[in-house]
């Protein structure tokens, strides 16, 4: 039975997803009337269910909110549609995209302003692909790894790539190397943040030691979906879950060590019950294994400061 956890280090939340966590946090206790959030606040859904709990409202068109409401935008961001939907409903808009999000519109934007076609890296349907795409939609194509570039008929303009902030790191770099094999001048931006970076690669360093890797992470956490991959990609069993309840503990037979991390949405508090779990089965040495110090703080929105 385990006997040892590797935890790794970093996991769990990251400074955008705290950022967009408080905001919604300070609007739900200082709002009088109905709080609503343009999709999930962040992709967790114990994060998600507990908002909800409180009297947020998720809505996934801007139609559904009524006039003159209050709205906060997901950590993903959103596209200038949405944006302009939000001003002629008059809704009371507060902006909790991811910085570094707001950092990939900007760029895709002056990409378009300048005159290039823009390839996308990333997964069509995402929320934070879909606003992006948004910024330069007659402009951008989404590419999702090195087929989708070989199917691309020929540029008439120059090329500008931009990629989804969440992607593998191995994988992301063998379709930039793809892209750059068919448009040599491409001009590229890797937007992979350094949050999804340093997760990925602490997933890696427990993977080697570990007989058995799980991450704690929603199904429609692209970050921790691609910390599941990164650990299977390494040949040791790896299973994602949202929590302890859904654990099979079948999973530990033949298992000496048990590396255990999150993705950059979920709550460090989700990881305890399995770690207390372990050590009522046995497990006596709990091990960080830090691959990064991460101190990034993002400066919360200026609406606030006018509530």
């Amino acid at each position: 039975m385990p006997h040892t956890i590797l935890l790794a280090a970093p996991r769990g939340f990251c400074a955008g997803v705290v950022r967009a966590i408080d905001v919604l946090d300070r609007i739900l206790d200082t709002e009088d009337g109905p709080v609503y959030a343009f999709h999930e606040i962040v992709h967790n859904r114990f994060v998600v269910d507990g908002f909800r709990d409180r009297g947020a409202i998720f809505v996934d068109s801007v139609a559904d909110i009524p006039e003159g409401s209050r709205v906060v935008f997901s950590a993903h961001g959103v596209s200038p549609q949405v944006v302009q939907e939000a001003k002629q409903r008059n809704l009371k808009v507060i902006d909790a995209t991811c910085p570094l999000v707001t950092k990939v519109h900007l760029e895709t934007k002056k990409a378009a302003r300048d005159g290039y076609d823009i390839l996308l890296v990333g997964h069509e349907g995402h929320d934070e692909v879909e606003g992006t795409k948004g910024e330069a939609p007659d402009r951008t194509r989404v590419v999702d790894g090195q087929a989708d570039v070989q199917a691309l008929g020929e540029l008439q303009r120059p090329v500008f790539v931009v990629t989804q902030t969440t992607l593998s790191v191995d994988d992301t770099r063998e379709t930039i190397d793809a892209i750059r094999a068919r448009f040599p001048e491409a001009e590229v931006r890797n937007d992979i943040c350094y949050a999804t970076t340093n997760r990925q690669a602490a997933v890696k360093e427990i993977a080697e030691r570990a007989d058995l890797v799980i991450v704690v992470g929603s199904a429609n956490s692209s970050n921790s979906v691609r910390l599941w991959q990164v650990a299977k990609a390494m040949g040791v069993p790896a299973h994602r879950v949202d929590g302890l309840e859904e654990i099979d503990p079948a999973w530990y037979e033949g298992v000496g060590v048990v590396g255990l991390t999150a993705g950059a949405s979920v709550p460090d508090e989700l990881l305890q019950p399995i770690i207390d779990d372990l050590r009522a089965r046995g497990v006596t040495k709990v091990e960080p294994v830090v691959v990064a110090e991460e101190t990034m703080e993002f400066r919360m929105p200026e609406e606030l400061s006018r509530l």
